[in-house]
């Protein structure tokens, strides 16, 4: 049996530790499995009885005869782990522990979790969880889980499948969906993911002919190269990958670490890695109900143009403001809707919306405008907002617009009030309909935007300067002038500078590089050089340096008496239109990432900066200029003198090949500021440094 099968479509489940108690969690699995239909062999075992709920029972996995394709272990702690180990020796393909108090609780916890990863590398069983709730199919019916919420009288079938790291959340997204007559195909809860994670599910999804979509609930990335792997499939299938990702803040990030273990990962960079991939994400927990009902069985469109008619403007004009937050267009109505709509008295090419309230909900009228704009060619999608018809009178302006499932063109219909009644009639019919103004907005932003993979940029091969450059920063610890030769050897232009040992060289370096000058201080220990008081600016001549140098020292020796200090680097002044700050890091969960934004000393307080996975091309690098808000003086505004934006992108692709993985020991880098001048005059960098993991840097 495949580890799809084992999965969704198991033909002998076992229960370890199946409890006779209905009020019980650990009764749950078996009662829902009996309660759903499911079509195999139920396992009961439990030392303590014969049978339960009508089911024989056995003592334990040794007596349980055949072959098992699923256990689902049902205790807790060293328990737990025990009945993983009797699984693997009995040849159980896959098991799923539904306990949590392993890594999500402490060094305790994590201790026991380190022994089921070592019963999975040695037996080679798969494992879903610990903390896992349980895996479910609708076709054929499979409610293997513990969660309350599949104590619904029916397991409603559907198209979308749904990995989520939090177990309780797949019943919210189930009531939500079964609202409005959506059902889910496969939903699996991989708690700590010890073994089977979100990236190797969804893999299997991709291969589900009974899967249209495929849902994530995250709190964090395990496996970041086989989820962008599945991504990618999924994309040349036709199915579309909708994420919601928990850890926006930092306190949401503390959150996601208490629950599951997991580390959130910087937000930022899940936002490069779903774009660099083609998954959609979603700010909102309702989109992932609604997002898909956009994106299923429909080509990517283009443009970004929406025409929108209303019943209520109030709520139509919730819609336009969160569409145009988005990225959107408002589309004119054509001459075509203007001019039938005139001789009844609405007066529709006044504004940007078709806003029919005047003229009460009419069957004929409403049909009649969504029809014309769906065969404007000035337009690329169309939404209708529904008033409080929708919720007393559907007829009027809902059930008239059933005749568009199906169109050729996006159509989505927004209900204003709570209807529930019309929400779901919309549905059944196949017209996407949502229940609250900002996820549809987002469904048509995603619906029109649609992320699609990008390639991977070639990394160019390091020269051998670059590979000397830091060699000797590993040897001799990174200060300034080391990380400098180092960003030169990738191609980013530094200012003219000149290192000495002391404050008596000083005067002689400025005479050589011209004044004025930047004077700052040498030295491995010290990060940031501002905050030490080691730096000095605008030095005009030799003498002002000398004196400024021996201040220098001082202030730096009383903020950190222990540092070792390598003397002084003199710096040509340089100045430019605008400072960037250019930074590399190597993300724990996403790998080496590039981020641009507003540099200086106020960069950490404006945060204005744009994050891609490394490396990046010239293309995806002038991308990232025009998402930095600060950057817009440098990109032509109003009458202010252009920057070198084409020198700065190629500055960023080249900075970005530190993802190469010869300089794999390269945690950290940042350049701040890369001073970028006017048009066809390049830019420079005038301070950097350069961090090394610390397992090879000691």
């Amino acid at each position: 049996m495949s580890l799809f099968d084992s999965l969704f479509q198991p033909k002998r489940i076992a229960l370890i530790g199946a409890s006779a108690d209905e009020k019980r969690t650990t009764s749950r699995p078996q009662r829902f499995l009996q309660k759903h239909g499911f079509p195999g062999e139920i396992l009961p075992v439990n030392p303590g009885r014969a049978e339960v709920f009508g089911v024989k029972a056995y003592k334990d996995i040794d007596a349980v005869p055949g072959d098992i394709d699923h256990a689902y272990i049902l205790l807790n702690g060293k328990d737990a782990v025990a009945a993983l180990a009797a699984c693997a020796k009995r040849g159980v393909k896959v098991a799923s522990i539904l306990a949590g108090g392993f890594a999500d609780a402490g060094a305790a916890g994590a201790s026991l979790q380190d022994e089921l990863v070592r019963i999975v590398k040695e037996t080679g069983i798969r494992l879903v969880g610990p903390n896992s709730i349980g895996t479910v199919s609708s076709d054929p019916p499979v409610a293997l889980t513990a969660n309350a919420a599949f104590a619904v009288d029916k397991l409603r079938p559907g198209n979308w499948g749904l990995v989520s790291q939090s177990g309780s959340l797949i019943g919210a997204l189930l009531s939500r969906a079964d609202a409005r007559g959506i059902g889910f195909s496969r939903l699996i809860s991989v708690g700590n993911e010890v073994d089977l994670a979100v990236g190797e599910i969804a893999d299997l999804l991709v291969d589900d002919p009974k899967t249209k979509a495929i849902l994530l609930f995250m709190e964090t990335l395990r496996d970041g190269e086989r989820l962008a792997h599945a991504a990618r499939r999924a994309h040349v299938a036709g199915k579309p990958v909708v994420a919601y990702k928990l850890g926006r803040s930092d306190i949401g990030q503390e959150l996601a670490k208490s629950h599951t273990g997991a580390i959130a990962g910087s937000d930022a960079t899940f936002d490069a890695f779903c774009r660099r991939h083609g998954i959609a994400r979603v700010s909102m927990f309702e989109s992932l109900v609604d997002v898909p009902t956009l994106l299923v069985d429909r080509p990517p469109a283009t443009g970004r143009r929406v025409a929108v008619a209303t019943t209520t403007g109030g709520g139509a004009a919730m819609v336009v403001d969160n569409m145009a937050m988005a990225g959107l267009d408002i589309a004119d109505p054509p001459q075509a809707l203007v001019d039938w709509l005139k001789p009844l008295g609405i007066a529709a090419g006044e504004g940007k919306l078709v806003d029919l309230t005047l003229a009460g909900a009419k069957p004929e009228i409403v049909a009649g405008t969504i029809e014309r704009l769906l065969a404007d060619d000035g337009n690329d999608a169309a939404i209708f907002v529904v008033g409080s018809s929708a919720q007393f009178n559907p007829e009027l302006a809902v059930e008239p617009l059933l005749r568009f499932a199906g169109s050729k063109k996006p159509f989505a219909v927004a209900l204003t009030p709570a209807a529930e009644k019309s929400l779901a009639l919309l549905t059944a019919a196949g017209v996407p309909a949502f229940r609250h103004p900002e996820s549809c907005a987002e469904a048509m932003a995603l619906c029109l935007l649609r992320p699609t993979p990008q390639p991977v940029p070639a990394l160019a091969e390091p020269a051998g300067a670059a590979r000397e450059a830091l060699q000797a920063g590993r040897e001799a610890g990174f200060d300034e002038r080391r990380a400098a030769a180092l960003f030169a050897a990738l191609g980013v232009p530094m200012a003219k500078s000149v290192a000495v040992p002391d404050a008596r060289k000083v005067a002689s370096a400025v005479g050589e590089i011209g004044g004025p000058v930047a004077l700052k201080i040498l030295s491995a220990d010290i990060a940031h050089k501002t905050e030490a008081g080691g730096v000095a600016l605008s030095l005009p001549d030799g003498q002002h340096a000398a004196v400024a140098a021996r201040e220098i020292e001082k202030r730096v020796k009383d903020y950190a008496p222990h540092a070792k200090l390598d003397g002084f680097l003199v710096q040509k002044m340089e100045r430019g239109l605008a400072e960037v700050i250019l930074g590399f890091r190597r993300d724990p969960l996403f790998g080496p990432t590039v981020t641009v934004g507003l540099g200086g000393v106020l960069a950490e307080i404006y945060k204005d900066a744009a994050t891609r996975l490394a490396p990046v091309d010239e293309a995806e690098a002038l991308q990232m200029i025009d998402e930095v808000k600060g950057l817009a003086t440098i990109r032509g505004y109003r009458n202010l003198p252009r920057g070198d934006v084409a020198a700065l992108g190629r500055v960023i692709a080249a900075f970005s090949n530190l993802a190469h993985a010869a300089f794999a020991q390269v945690s950290e880098a940042e350049i701040n500021p890369l001073l970028v001048k006017r048009a066809g005059e390049g830019v420079i960098a005038v301070d950097g440094l350069v961090v090394l993991t610390h397992a090879l840097s000691s």
